[in-house]
């Protein structure tokens, strides 16, 4: 089937509203989290050619996680989401970073939808999904995923498509973490029908999510990269307390636990 596209189907993306943007998400993750962990970075940075992000969708969270990474790892390329239209309405400035309208469970809505991100690939830029279309737990399994994601793929065989597992655990500190993992790109053939290759997106990120649980349960960020550093220590008078009693010592404060406890146990071997 000839593909409908073309750019005037893209949406506008303002430089300078994407940067604004992307200089509050920065805060935000800063302010809310005691960091922003990755592993395999390289998957999604070294990408080239029409590229597919899709994850779990766990937290209200997660289109900021987007934009994080895209404009941290990826930053010389376009990327745009789907969103329901409805509360996109309510803020359009989302517009301006990528973010375009769909009205979802109609059949005009899926048109939309493989319209527009059709014309995203074509046009060579990333597109993020979350196909799971509501929230879910992590925990939850199986995974079960709406059919638009299998069926763009099926027109746009030549996309590469990439896991992305995501976690907002609490660790050892105050704030939670923010934890990502990329599994390895999937080129899926289009021989495949539709619920074949829903099938395999399925268990490709579920497979990711586990691996990413794994991580998680160790509570060790050694194994992952730091994308971003947010806050650390108690807070509040405590913390204010133990900057002062540090100070009159004439010695460092060491405000991260996690990283206290490491020290520790290395000294018992």
């Amino acid at each position: 089937m000839p593909a409908d596209t073309n750019a005037s189907a893209l949406p506008v993306i303002s430089d300078v509203t994407l940067r604004v943007f992307t200089y509050v998400v920065r805060s935000y993750f800063r302010k809310h989290f005691r960091a922003v962990l990755v592993q395999h970075t390289e998957h999604f940075s070294n990408a080239t050619g029409p590229l597919i992000v899709y994850g779990n969708h766990s937290s209200w969270w997660d289109p900021m996680v987007s934009v994080l990474l895209a404009q941290t790892l990826l930053p010389g390329r376009k990327h745009y989401a789907p969103m329901d239209a409805v509360p996109l309405a309510r803020y359009p400035i989302l517009r301006k970073i990528g973010i375009f309208p769909v009205e979802l469970s109609t059949a005009r809505g899926a048109v939309q939808f493989l319209r527009v991100s059709q014309a995203v690939l074509q046009s060579g830029g990333v597109l993020w999904i979350t196909p799971q279309g509501r929230f879910a737990d992590v925990r939850e399994r199986p995974l079960s995923f709406k059919a638009g994601l299998a069926t763009l793929i099926t027109r746009m065989p030549e996309a590469r498509v990439l896991p992305l597992a995501v976690e907002y655990p609490f660790w050892n500190e105050r704030l939670p973490e923010t934890l990502l993992h990329f599994a390895s790109p999937l080129r899926i053939d289009k021989k495949f029908t539709v619920e074949e290759i829903t099938q395999q997106l399925e268990s490709a990120l579920e497979s990711a999510m586990d691996k990413l649980r794994e991580a998680a349960l160790t509570r060790d960020p050694s194994s992952f990269d730091v994308l971003l550093e947010g806050s650390r220590g108690t807070g509040g008078v405590y913390a204010l307390g133990r900057r002062l009693r540090a100070l009159f010592r004439g010695k460092g404060i060491q405000e991260d636990h996690s990283l206290r406890d490491r020290k520790s146990k290395d000294a018992r071997r």
